[in-house]
């Protein structure tokens, strides 16, 4: 798949869920995002994540999102970015600063031992949507890609999920996810600081948007995430 230009496997790639969803200016922003990312082979060979998990969150289908976690590219570290927002692989150490502290907070909220690895996938499948406002970058070069497209897609992605009546619960971390917010509508939405470092403590350490997100699912009469990381399937 890999070898397949990208501006025909991104379109391609996307599940027909999301097709339907983004329509065909949605298909059109990833064929030209593409074709600008096959016209630089040199950035291309660096770009992260690979080919195949660029769209992965969107393995979560639309009717089955219940939380979206905005995260802002992918981690620029090699072999760090999977396609989720803020998920690594199991077994990459040691885990970029912002997941540990993501990670300090799911233990200090939901009372849980904090797992083995830095895998959110698990969350995936369970109607959270890890999504990155762009989707790509380039190793060693965080925000590279910001001026590519991806926040034209991401949004229509965002905006469509509202437009369609989806419940869910947006987790707003940092200032350029909370820009989001007019897209949102009326959805109550969970905001904080970012979990980075520089400001983690600022207002994200304590903020207790697993158990926060679960009480307003509950409210709406729909059954609560289950967060745990460690948790048999």
């Amino acid at each position: 798949m890999a070898t397949l230009a990208l501006g025909e496997l991104l379109p391609a790639a996307l599940p027909e869920r999301w097709v339907e969803l983004v329509g065909d200016e949605g298909l059109e922003i990833l064929h030209e995002i593409g074709q600008r990312l096959d016209q630089s082979p040199g950035q291309k060979a660096l770009m992260t994540p690979i080919p195949e998990n660029i769209l992965r969150a969107f393995a979560t289908p639309p009717q089955s999102v219940r939380v979206m976690m905005v995260g802002q590219d992918p981690y620029p570290g090699a072999g760090h970015a999977t396609g989720l927002a803020f998920s690594v692989t199991r077994g990459v150490t040691p885990l970029p600063p912002s997941l540990r502290n993501i990670r300090s907070e799911y233990s200090a909220d939901l009372g849980l031992a904090l797992p083995a690895h830095g895998d959110l996938s698990r969350w995936a499948r369970s109607g959270v949507f890890l999504l990155n406002r762009h989707l790509t970058t380039l190793v060693g070069s965080p925000g590279a890609h910001r001026s590519l497209g991806w926040s034209r897609f991401t949004d229509l992605v965002i905006g469509g999920l509202v437009e369609r009546g989806h419940v869910f619960v947006p987790v707003l971390w940092g200032r350029e996810a909370q820009e989001l917010a007019p897209l949102l509508g009326s959805l109550r939405r969970i905001e904080s600081a970012h979990p980075s470092p520089l400001s983690a403590r600022l207002g994200f350490f304590g903020s207790r948007p697993f158990t926060r997100a679960n009480q307003i699912l509950e409210e709406h009469g729909f059954n609560p995430v289950d967060w745990e990381l460690d948790r048999d399937e």
